[in-house]
């Protein structure tokens, strides 16, 4: 999952709650002492949704069918491409979305750990969360992910893939996201669990 779907999932709870899901994948280390306690909190719910996502029998099999000597990335592929089917669930291609300004104020207002100082102002900025919609756009954010990391852009090499497997894919989610939501959702304001 991505900042879309870990926003969606943290949203029942505080905007600290939320920075700290938002900005997870951008601090190192067990040891969060340094971080408000629910800042901390939101950094740990993050964690688990990925480790629940990563190990997800669902992921695994689709994992399995990206080409081969690519599917070491395809992990992060997939979690671009979840973000698409959150953002399509939640119609942002037709509608703006409080929880996207919302995410977007609370990114706006606190500094972004270092390795995401410079992506968070462009998240915010060009509107990624409302254009995940949108796969043309996820599939370019997969390729510039692959042009950041050394090497040859093996995230792009990817992308013929997703386009091929795309109604699989959405089968996947559609499975997957149900397992998260049951699972890991923090319910808004005492309310039952929401589906897409």
């Amino acid at each position: 999952m991505n900042f879309l779907a870990h926003a969606w999932l943290a949203r029942g709870g505080s905007d600290d709650f939320l920075y700290g899901n938002l900005i997870a994948d951008g601090v190192k280390g067990h040891d969060l002492t340094a971080w408000p306690t629910e800042v901390a909190s939101g950094i740990r719910h993050h964690r688990r949704v990925d480790a629940f996502v990563d190990t997800h029998p669902v992921v695994l099999a689709a994992r399995r069918r990206a080409p081969q000597e690519y599917r070491r990335y395809a992990g992060i592929a997939l979690d671009l491409v979840w973000d698409h089917f959150v953002a399509r669930g939640l119609a942002l291609d037709q509608q703006p979305s409080r929880l996207v300004q919302r995410s977007y104020r609370v990114l706006s207002h606190r500094p972004a750990p270092a390795r995401l100082e410079r992506m968070i102002p462009a998240l915010v900025a060009q509107d990624w969360l409302h254009r995940y919609a949108d796969f043309g756009f996820t599939c370019d954010a997969v390729r510039g992910i692959g042009q950041r990391l050394s090497g040859p852009n093996r995230l792009a090499a990817l992308v013929p893939w997703l386009e091929e497997d795309y109604l699989a894919l959405e089968h996947d989610f559609r499975r997957l996201w149900a397992a998260v939501v049951l699972a890991l959702e923090v319910p808004p304001d005492g309310e039952g669990i929401n589906r897409l």
